[in-house]
């Protein structure tokens, strides 16, 4: 039986000609940049996280880099986030002109570590303007912990919610538990376009406004440059094929999280093993299902030869990638996210994943461990 890690061709046939209608109307009224294809998915989306505004980008890392921009956050700023996400959370504090550091996680859940986020604010040496907690996986970091240490010491929070499409924190979604969110629809997310796309949330008309400008050169009005900014609008065709997939994100996700569930109960109490531990008061988007396992690559190697896909994400924490050598830091910086990244594997997990696949990934991987259930 095959399972791939991921089967995006599935989640598109059922829509195939809703999608086509879309790239239809765009040929036949021209309507590439902006619009309301663009309008409509903003609106719509805002309404589905509880957020006042939403404001669409060309990308997730757009989204993150236009947020702390729009907030101030630039030269001679620090921005602390964690080790054990993608390069975009990063790379978008340096275009912002900003530098970051990292906060090291919790070992069972792989989020931010707020006892260690307190540590590092109380011992300096210099305060950060900001803090972006990826919820990582479709799971929430802390956000009360982290608005309580933010009122404290004095800084933004930006959450990176680009893997948490619906996921909520005692019944608040992603999206609204900071001051401003960015989001990403590449087209593996929970809620992906047909290419490059992504968007900021919050409930600040004034920081709406002003990432509504930068995105697009800067213009309050046509040729009228409020301020320097960047081309990073949202493609029309990209907001329609959006627009068609949104009403079924809630249901993609619940398929989502009953077979991280099945997940959960067939992987729990075996020694050595270790799913990612989901904290009360979380409601995930289940965007990745991750293990931690010894011997991680036999394990990969052993799903392979049965035709089973799995990821590494992310394998190489921040820190020890070769263009950030120059901060200098090294093995044992940051423990517990580098024995995260030894150790994870993440397994198929996809809405139209069908029951006798996931029975099938469970049997496996039970088998090479050994265990029988």
């Amino acid at each position: 039986m095959k399972v791939p890690f991921l089967d995006l061709p599935a989640q598109h046939i059922g829509l195939k000609q809703q999608l086509l209608n879309v790239a239809s109307r765009a040929m036949d009224t021209a309507s590439f940049i902006g619009g309301v294809e663009v309008t409509g998915l903003e609106a719509g989306f805002a309404a589905y996280c509880g957020a006042a505004h939403c404001v669409g980008v060309s990308s997730g890392t757009s989204a993150l880099r236009l947020a702390l921009q729009a907030m101030g956050i630039g030269r001679g700023d620090v921005v602390l986030t964690v080790p054990n996400t993608f390069i975009a959370t990063t790379e978008a504090v340096s275009q912002a002109g900003a530098t970051f550091d990292f906060v090291d996680v919790d070992a069972e859940d792989c989020l931010m570590d707020m006892n260690r986020l307190e540590d590092r604010l109380k011992r300096g040496p210099q305060r950060p303007r900001a803090v972006i907690p990826v919820h990582l996986y479709g799971q929430c970091a802390d956000m009360g912990a982290l608005a309580d240490l933010a009122s404290r010491y004095e800084f933004e929070v930006l959450e990176d919610a680009c893997q948490a499409h619906g996921a909520s924190q005692n019944g608040r979604k992603a999206g609204t538990l900071a001051r401003a969110a960015a989001f990403s629809f590449y087209p593996g997310k929970n809620l992906g376009a047909c290419g490059e796309a992504g968007c900021v949330t919050t409930n600040d008309a004034s920081l709406a406004k002003t990432i509504g400008i930068l995105r697009d050169h800067g213009q309050g009005r046509k040729y009228h440059h409020d301020l320097e900014g960047t081309n990073a609008r949202l493609d029309a065709l990209q907001a329609g094929f959006l627009r068609v997939k949104l009403p079924h994100l809630e249901g993609w996700n619940e398929r989502r999280r009953a077979v991280a569930q099945a997940y959960d109960q067939a992987f729990s109490g075996i020694a050595g093993v270790r799913p990612v531990v989901v904290r009360p008061g979380n409601v995930p988007s289940r965007h990745l299902y991750v293990l931690h396992v010894p011997e991680r690559e036999g394990l990969r190697e052993h799903l392979a030869a049965l035709d089973i896909g799995a990821g590494l994400h992310y394998p190489v924490p921040l820190h020890l990638q070769e263009c950030y050598r120059h901060l200098g830091y090294g093995l044992g910086s940051f423990p517990a996210a580098e024995a995260s990244a030894a150790s994870l594997i993440s397994l198929p997990l996809f809405p139209e994943i069908t029951g006798e696949q996931v029975s099938f990934v469970i049997a496996s991987v039970l088998g090479y461990l050994g265990v029988s259930r």
